[in-house]
């Protein structure tokens, strides 16, 4: 074993860690904030959610944001172990999740609307405090609708990482096939929602399930036993 490749296993138990701490980060923000505060076609219950949870509102936010710093160097992992026997089809890959990354980090600002549109300026005083809970309702499906933008890309990334790991002998190609169907699953449930009527998706949540399974199977592995020599 050379020193080399002892460095990218310590450097995958790592990237392991950080994508335990991205998904658990994800899954706060998505499920314990966004979906236990928005009530369905209750804009003003939303609002009340919202402004009496202020502080978890705003850590649903900041995992958010830890969700992209940890996740960097995931991806920066990625391109390291494929770059020598895939470099043209990982760079493919990073195009992806870096397009994915900028539409669903920018579109968080529309998370923050809700506390904007609550706030103490002097020209929200003329609408009322029913308006204001439609604007911020709106805001927050504007959001969901980015994120799910953001989705496709990254199941495109999830295909293309879940191909060369299934390609290549690092780690076990039943995890490629988990993490290639991690990543169609995303791309399913964004297109059902944009074709849906209302854009409710009718497959949420049970079309998540194997992209959960998928990431999480990879990022235990790459946390409990790392990396294998590829055999050329």
């Amino acid at each position: 074993m050379d020193i080399e490749f002892k460095s990218l296993n310590k450097f995958s138990r790592l990237s392991g860690f950080l994508y335990l701490i991205v998904i658990a980060a994800g899954l706060f923000a998505e499920v314990f904030v966004r979906q236990a505060m928005v009530v369905s076609n209750d804009p003003v219950a939303t609002a009340n959610n919202i402004l009496s949870s202020e502080m978890f509102y705003r850590a649903g936010f900041a995992a958010d944001l830890i969700n992209f710093i940890c996740g960097l160097p995931v991806i920066l992992f990625f391109w390291i172990l494929f770059r020598q026997s895939h470099r043209y089809i990982v760079t493919l890959a990073i195009l992806f999740v870096i397009i994915s990354n900028a539409i669903v980090a920018t579109n968080l600002s529309n998370q923050l609307q809700p506390l904007l549109i609550y706030g103490s300026a002097n020209y929200l005083q003329s609408f009322q405090p029913g308006q204001l809970a439609v604007l911020s309702a709106v805001a927050l499906k504007v959001q969901s609708q980015g994120y799910a933008i953001g989705l496709v890309f990254f199941g495109f990334y999830c295909i293309i990482i879940g191909y060369l790991i299934f390609k290549t002998d690092f780690i076990p190609k039943v995890l490629g096939i988990l993490y290639a169907l991690a990543g169609l699953s995303y791309i399913i449930s964004s297109f059902t929602m944009f074709l849906s009527y209302g854009f409710n998706n009718p497959l949420f949540p049970y079309i998540l399930y194997p992209a959960f399974i998928g990431e999480f199977s990879v990022c235990i592995w790459l946390l409990v036993m790392g990396i294998r020599e590829h055999k050329s």
